[in-house]
């Protein structure tokens, strides 16, 4: 993936101010463009490799702009109905220009939003376009439009590199290879708690977090690391978190499907978070490899909970879903509600209670949350972020 660099293309003639669209870089995603006129733009995303659908993440280079002039660009070929664009969702902007002038990075962008339905319905499909007017900050700048903060699988390697060169992280921090995916990229699982003092601590339970099993939902990968970041830290609360408990972490459950910029899907065209109860190991590696790790883990200790990290594209706020019987089970066993319960109560201003459901549809059987739990996870929770 690193160091491929697209082919640079040529401008035509000088005075030429049409856009240059680029997206051949990783996790890029934008299949073809046309000028409607000087300053207006229709955009079409490609959809999730091997398949017709899933278009939703975007991620594309423009060039060769001119500051001040109001351009309008249209994408004309989302699938959902509802959108968070419609309740105040605007597309992110990065300019070179102003990263290197201004240290300024990704930010929020855009005048006129609108999401609606239009009326290129092709074999029965209805079709919603999203579409903004916008200045560029600097002439001949070089800029990127993307759904959502980016975090490419290159983020993720340099990430893990830091910290297996870090003395002090390294010694609680053990980086593996679960597995390789369809195309041969790395799939990770981190080990992380302190060294062992006495046989007790052998009796620690296990927390189990995966996520970015959905490419486009790259706001995963940022709580991920918030995680990450936390946990490997060295505040009185994380050092006990060590003591206490053994986390077991796969941050990037779909390499492939995040390199070439799909948004649901892995290579062979399919929703791996649908796949937790498949055996088809060769198809679904990583997904295969998780749910024997977690196997393995339930074999030597308890696991106290398990927790698969997700991005949101319709609804607001960061909720929980969790798994309840009918007749909830007594004692021992925590109430699925308390962690999401305390979870509100120690950020109210973020996760939302009254957002979180704990019924298992049956459309949902073939997830990660719903198989862990089936397996004797009572605590298995997807988490949902906005």
């Amino acid at each position: 993936v690193r160091g491929l660099c697209p082919l640079k293309q040529i401008l035509h003639q000088k005075g030429d101010n049409t856009l240059i669209f680029e997206a051949r870089f990783e996790s890029g995603n934008l299949q073809k463009v046309v000028k409607v006129n000087e300053f207006e733009y229709q955009l079409t995303l490609r959809t999730d490799l091997y398949t017709s659908r899933h278009t939703q993440w975007y991620y594309f280079q423009v060039s060769n702009t001119q500051a001040g002039m109001p351009y309008r660009f249209t994408i004309v070929n989302f699938t959902k109905r509802n959108s968070l664009y419609k309740h105040g969702l605007r597309p992110l902007l990065y300019s070179e220009a102003d990263a290197k002038k201004h240290k300024v990075g990704w930010r929020r962008t855009g005048n006129e939003i609108k999401y609606y339905k239009n009326n290129a319905g092709q074999g029965g499909l209805q079709y919603f376009s999203l579409t903004w007017t916008f200045q560029f900050p600097h002439d001949r700048d070089t800029c990127y439009f993307a759904h959502c903060y980016p975090y490419t699988y290159s983020n993720l390697q340099e990430y893990l590199v830091a910290i297996s060169k870090d003395p002090v992280k390294s010694r609680f921090c053990k980086i593996h290879i679960l597995c390789h995916s369809l195309a041969g990229n790395i799939v990770y699982v981190l080990t992380i708690t302190n060294p062992a003092k006495s046989s007790k601590d052998t009796e620690r339970k296990a927390v189990i977090l995966t996520a970015r099993v959905h490419p486009g939902e790259t706001n995963s990968s940022w709580i991920m690391k918030g995680f990450l970041d936390y946990i490997l830290g060295d505040s009185g609360k994380a050092q006990l978190l060590r003591d206490n408990f053994v986390f077991k972490v796969v941050p990037m459950l779909n390499p492939d499907g995040v390199i070439v910029g799909n948004h649901r899907c892995s290579l062979t065209g399919q929703d791996l978070n649908r796949k937790y109860r498949s055996n088809m190991k060769k198809c679904y590696p990583s997904i295969w490899y998780t749910r024997n790790m977690i196997k393995r883990v339930m074999g030597e200790r308890d696991v106290f909970l398990y927790c698969d990290i997700h991005g949101h594209n319709r609804k607001q706020n960061v909720f929980m879903y969790g798994c309840e019987r009918k007749q909830q089970a007594k004692a021992p066993y925590m109430h699925p509600r308390v962690f999401p319960l305390l979870l509100s109560k120690s950020c109210p201003d973020k996760f939302s209670f009254p957002d979180c459901h704990f019924r298992v549809r049956k459309s949902k059987e073939g997830t990660g949350r719903v198989v862990m739990w089936k397996m004797g996870i009572n605590n298995s929770y997807t988490l949902e972020a906005s």
